[in-house]
């Protein structure tokens, strides 16, 4: 064990020992699979936006929506030839990003049971 170690580091640790286990052992994957409390779907929308030097950087919007295509979160990126940097939008940003998207994306789920 770590001394200070950051505590989600601690939990994800522990979590990827379940994970491993329940990989390994039928039981113990249903077992898992029984205790999951919920899910929630996120859908990523890429927004590339228009750059008049692409080969310099590109930049773009990750926009996230639930399953009823309501954005619930959104970042901005800019990939150049260092990598990709993403930063989350301050609250005043993210809700004109929200008025200006909302009505463009939408989400049409269909659910298929499986037998």
């Amino acid at each position: 064990m770590v001394k200070n170690e950051d505590p989600i580091q601690k939990e994800l640790r522990s979590r990827m020992r379940l994970f491993r286990q329940a990989v390994k052992n039928e039981d113990k994957k249903n077992e898992l699979y029984d205790s999951i409390e919920g899910s929630e779907m996120i859908i990523r929308y890429d927004i590339y936006l228009p750059t008049k030097n692409s080969k310099k950087f590109v930049d773009g919007l990750f926009i996230y929506t639930d399953e009823e295509g309501k954005i619930k979160s959104a970042e901005y990126y800019l990939k150049d030839s260092e990598g990709t940097k993403v930063t989350a939008l301050p609250e005043k940003d993210f809700k004109v990003i929200k008025g200006l998207f909302q009505d463009l994306l939408s989400v049409e789920v269909e659910y298929i049971p499986t037998e």
